[in-house]
């Protein structure tokens, strides 16, 4: 079993001048390659044997949507506005009362700066979804060429549509409602090739269906509930109709192929589910953020872990990751290795909740959006 030095690069999981090492290297590039080698598979067995993603295709062909037409552009979006409201509401302000600011740069901060932190705050937050939405795009389309069942090429040439459409909304969010893009974060980034550049066809599926769609999902659901903004509302709503059905066909496809495995391959995905976990816990400490407000990043980001608010909103981003894992069979192999890891990390209580392969269709807004307007 490998230690979190061979996993993560570091021993302690909240090691700050490791995590503030991990730094982008072409913040200026305008593409970014990742070398791989895979097989493309053929599948001449064109029998649609596993009914449930032959369901989940079915649903996925009559809950598509148009960005262009099914929302409405014309709002007006007033990021200043929507700060200052934010910061009447204790569950919007960045630091929650369990951190004593006193003696800190931000102590002295003014109402222009916090306005302004929460409009950065935003601006890096649309952008890392809309970057992690084309990472999505591209492992979607991998799943097509190397997956062997034609059920689940079906499904994931349903969601390469999904996905396009999904970076499309975000960029034209940021484009024309937003005041400024960020590059994609190095955590984030750095994950993302991992998964790309693994040849095995289910660790694309473990990595972006089950890690990154799962936690994505969680975060889709806590922005919907806290924003007050009418078009981010809609737009989000659409995305997580989506986002359900693609995390419900990671759990749906692999849990027959892990339930073959050995006691070695598990523990080379529980590995890999651990490292992605941390990965996604980093990438929200939002460090770029901080470097362009001016302030010592080490010292903010000692802030932030020390805020017992901000830990709770960053464990419930893993409540769709834990059950899906221990549906997976993840949690438990190798005398619960991940289970261990999990319990490091703070996560662990979210394993009874409701798993995705189970919570999709009650998040299809799209056929309830149709459904109410046949029935009016």
């Amino acid at each position: 079993m490998s230690s979190n030095q061979e996993i993560l690069g570091r021993q302690d999981i909240n090691d700050l001048e490791a995590i503030l090492s991990v730094t982008n290297t072409d913040d200026d590039a305008v593409t970014h390659a990742v070398g791989t080698a895979y097989d493309a598979t053929f599948t001449w067995d064109y029998e649609q044997s596993r009914a449930p993603l032959v369901k989940l295709y079915e649903k996925a062909k009559t809950s598509q949507w148009n960005a262009s037409t099914d929302l409405d552009w014309s709002i007006e979006v007033d990021q200043e506005k929507l700060a200052l409201a934010g910061m009447q509401r204790e569950d919007a302000r960045f630091f929650t009362d369990s951190v004593d600011l006193a003696g800190t740069p931000f102590a002295k901060w003014g109402q222009d700066q916090w306005v302004e932190l929460a409009i950065e705050s935003q601006n890096w937050t649309l952008s890392q979804f809309m970057h992690g939405e084309q990472g999505a795009l591209l492992c979607t389309a991998r799943i097509v060429e190397t997956v062997p069942w034609i059920d689940a090429k079906y499904y994931a040439s349903t969601q390469a549509m999904d996905e396009a459409r999904h970076v499309e909304v975000f960029a034209r969010y940021l484009n024309t409602k937003l005041s400024g893009h960020y590059p994609i974060n190095a955590h984030l980034g750095l994950l993302l090739d991992d998964i790309l550049a693994d040849s095995r066809w289910d660790m694309t599926y473990l990595g972006m269906q089950i890690m990154v769609e799962g936690l994505a999902l969680a975060a889709f659901g806590f922005m919907h509930q806290m924003t007050t903004e009418p078009l981010l509302k809609q737009l989000l709503r659409y995305v997580m109709s989506d986002e359900a059905r693609h995390v419900a066909f990671g759990v749906l496809s692999l849990q027959e192929y892990y339930g073959e495995l050995t006691d070695a391959e598990m523990l080379d995905r529980q590995e890999f589910a651990f490292e992605a976990a941390v990965r996604m816990r980093d990438r929200f400490l939002s460090q770029e953020v901080w470097a362009r407000m001016g302030v010592d990043v080490k010292d903010a980001l000692a802030l932030v872990m020390a805020d017992e608010g901000r830990k709770m909103f960053q464990n419930i981003l893993f409540s769709k990751i834990v059950p899906n894992c221990k549906k997976l069979g993840l949690l438990d192999r190798n005398d619960g290795w991940l289970r261990t890891r999990f319990t490091e990390l703070g996560v662990i209580q979210f394993e009874d909740w409701v798993d995705t392969g189970e919570e999709y269709a009650m998040l299809d807004e799209v056929s309830k959006d149709r459904e109410a307007a046949a029935a009016s």
